[in-house]
């Protein structure tokens, strides 16, 4: 929490001032002396269990002068709020491990559905843009608002041989940097150097799919996370599939388990996130968790309001307590 005005806050000074004042009143004694000889049955008629209600009122009016001083000071708080504008950059693998049947229908299939509804869910002002990769990185859509153009490219990926990890997430990288421009030089390089705030997300991601091993590429997958790093782009990388998932090519089984931890090592070293997707509803879930994370970013709003509202509450309450226990007001 910070304050627009702190010198409004000197105002608490009078929280203190007050309480000892109400204090030293209470003790005074009083200007009309009442005799009483008895002092036994003096003392078995006073209401000793009553006591706190004599403190009650004025506490209540001092943490309304308290909730009154801060208000006073404009404070901000930080919250989380939604993001307008950002640039999503899908790296798709498309290799032919793609075809294994153990996310079900096929790894490529639940693929394409789960890219389709994490574009749906996407803010209308998000540019995205799309890379496939088999033995070569490939920008199939630049970034763009136009959801049929990403769409299309998704509906035409084929299983290729080869997967070129490394380079797919240079590659991804690079088209995320040069869609957001000069502009956001200042929360891209906070990414690069890890100092970005917690909660922060710069304005370009790449979204890494993938659900095998490196066999292909200039770049292994370390080579192109320090890539992306370099740039300031945060990687957030998905596994695809389990350790049983097989290529039946009739003559032969090839098993194809995806590479989670080269996967991980990108995730962490770009500032990103990794998700392992052994379903096609997990698959699913990474995404939507992905693009709540890239659809808010933090910010700041006033509190005065909640501050100044909590005064006359608490008010409020002191004197109704005060008038109903005491018929006066403190």
């Amino acid at each position: 929490m910070r304050f627009e005005w702190p010198l409004a806050l000197l105002a608490l000074v009078v929280v203190p001032l007050a309480a000892a004042a109400y204090v030293l009143a209470q003790r005074r004694p009083s200007r009309y002396a009442v005799a009483f000889t008895n002092l036994d049955v003096l003392a078995s008629v006073a209401d000793r269990s009553g006591a706190w209600r004599r403190w009650l009122p004025p506490a209540l009016f001092l943490l309304a002068l308290a909730a009154l001083g801060v208000g006073l000071a404009r404070p901000q708080v930080d919250v989380m709020q939604d993001r307008e504008q950002a640039t999503v950059v899908l790296a798709i693998d498309s290799s032919g491990s793609m075809l294994a049947e153990d996310v079900s229908p096929t790894r490529l299939e639940a693929a394409q559905a789960a890219v389709r509804t994490f574009l749906d869910q996407l803010p209308p002002k998000f540019r995205v843009g799309m890379v496939t990769f088999a033995a070569e990185a490939e920008v199939v859509a630049p970034a763009t608002t136009d959801r049929e153009l990403v769409l299309s490219a998704l509906d035409f990926l084929a299983p290729l041989r080869g997967t070129a990890i490394g380079d797919a997430v240079a590659r991804a990288a690079e088209e995320a940097r040069e869609s957001v421009g000069p502009q956001s030089d200042r929360q891209l390089a906070s990414v690069r150097t890890a100092a970005a705030p917690s909660g922060e997300h710069p304005p370009a991601a790449v979204l890494l799919l993938s659900d095998g091993f490196q066999t292909a590429g200039l770049l292994d997958p370390l080579e192109g996370a320090a890539r992306a790093r370099e740039l300031g782009i945060p990687v957030y990388t998905i596994a695809l599939g389990t350790d049983e998932g097989i290529v039946d090519f009739g003559f032969r089984q090839i098993p194809v388990p995806p590479d989670r931890e080269s996967l991980r090592q990108i995730a962490e070293q770009t500032n990103g996130r990794y998700f392992d997707a052994p379903t096609a509803d997990a698959l699913k879930a990474a995404y939507a968790d992905i693009g709540s994370l890239l659809a808010q970013e933090p910010g700041e709003t006033e509190a005065t309001f909640a501050f100044l509202a909590a005064a006359g509450a608490l008010a409020l309450l002191g004197a109704g307590l005060s008038v109903a226990w005491f018929s006066r007001i403190p």
